[in-house]
């Protein structure tokens, strides 16, 4: 049975366009229903996860690391009392917005849209399932419930929260939209909170198996890490053949790293939700954040962060890729400011005007690392990536 405190479907709060119930399905599956089938989510699988997508097949994207976030979500959210649902929703949608190349591809059209509202990935994510999915004939955007689209906005500047609320529609209980709390200082859902977490873990880990899997860092240097070191002991001490097979021996520490932040959320969540006492989804967005690691946990997860910061995301190799990809974005961003026929969209769209610049900084955040490529390989005659 779900808890008291967790976000319940037949509540929700809405959609910005009202629609009948569905006869099989609850609210929260239908959204993931319909994220499930959304062309960027399809979209995904070429998108940058660390490593391009043409420097392996066996690397994450976007679109495995959503996956492996929806399961880990799901997961915990079962013991806590969660609505599972939910939480896959969310995380099944909250890299829609990323665009190609990863953070280098955010960056840098962030730096080319400075003059023109900025870019960022999270704000993205909610502007495709509100508007640029164009799948249905009354309305644009994937019409998803609030407690969905709560939950894809991980963090917002007051600013934009303040831009975000003044398209939101009027709720009938009379609460803010889904950036409210931004300005309030409130919480998300429960829901939301643990898919922050779920995403956090995920990428942790899968960032270390990818990186020793590229030979960019070396498992006996993740060792030296207190987090990772602590259950590849673990593993040894169980398995004393892992020794002679290092890629078990990896996947055996990441399986009980796991598993133990896992339980650690589990039980840090269970004691915090205890001692608030919410009785229901509005006294949750009251108090402080209740989804957590305990302060041990915390602390060597930061180190773990740290780690990878410095020896994966900033190794040299890494660095130059994401700058060859960087100075594609920004060239893609100039040729189709300078001369928008050059995009390839439907007649019927429209892209002159003053909406120009955002609309150009949609169109490559839906690329792929692949089309990007060859897109700007068409525009400039250029080979930066390979």
């Amino acid at each position: 049975m779900p808890a008291r405190y967790a976000s319940d479907p037949a509540h929700s709060r809405g959609r910005r366009y009202p629609q009948g119930p569905a006869p099989t399905r609850t609210e929260f599956q239908r959204d993931r229903d319909r994220i499930v089938h959304s062309t960027s989510f399809r979209r995904l699988v070429y998108k940058t996860q660390v490593f391009l997508n043409h420097e392996g097949d066996l690397f994450r994207t976007r679109l495995t690391h959503s996956l492996e976030v929806a399961q880990l979500g799901r997961s915990m959210a079962r013991t806590l009392g969660l609505d599972e649902d939910l939480v896959e929703a969310i995380a099944l949608a909250h890299d829609l917005g990323h665009t190609p190349f990863g953070h280098a591809g955010q960056d840098a059209l962030n730096d080319c849209m400075r003059d023109f509202g900025g870019f960022e990935h999270n704000l993205q994510s909610l502007r495709v399932v509100d508007r640029l999915e164009q799948r249905y004939p009354d309305f644009d955007g994937l019409n998803l419930c609030f407690e969905t689209r709560e939950g894809i906005l991980k963090h917002c500047s007051r600013h934009n929260a303040q831009a975000i609320e003044a398209q939101e529609p009027a709720y009938a209980d009379g609460l803010g939209g889904v950036a409210a709390r931004f300005l309030e200082r409130g919480q998300p859902s429960l829901e939301a909170q643990l898919c922050n977490l779920a995403d956090e873990i995920a990428y942790n880990a899968h960032d270390i198996d990818d990186g020793v899997r590229s030979g960019l860092i070396q498992l006996e240097q993740v060792q030296q890490v207190p987090l990772f070191g602590r259950y590849s002991q673990e593993a040894l001490r169980a398995h004393p053949a892992l020794a002679q097979s290092p890629r078990r021996w990896l996947y055996e520490t990441v399986r009980l790293m796991l598993s133990d932040q896992i339980y650690d959320v589990i039980s840090s969540t269970q004691a915090a939700i205890s001692l608030a006492a919410p009785d229901d989804v509005g006294a949750v967005r009251r108090c402080a954040a209740l989804v957590q690691f305990s302060p041990q946990m915390q602390a060597d997860t930061a180190q773990l962060k740290a780690f990878l910061f410095a020896s994966l995301y900033r190794h040299a190799r890494v660095q130059e890729t994401m700058e060859r990809a960087a100075q594609v974005v920004r060239d893609l961003f100039t040729a189709y400011a300078n001369d928008p026929a050059a995009m390839q969209v439907g007649a019927d769209t429209a892209w002159a005007g003053a909406d120009l610049h955002r609309r150009v900084a949609d169109y490559i955040a839906g690329m792929t690392d692949r089309f990007a490529s060859r897109e700007h390989q068409r525009l400039t005659g250029l080979t930066l990536l390979t």
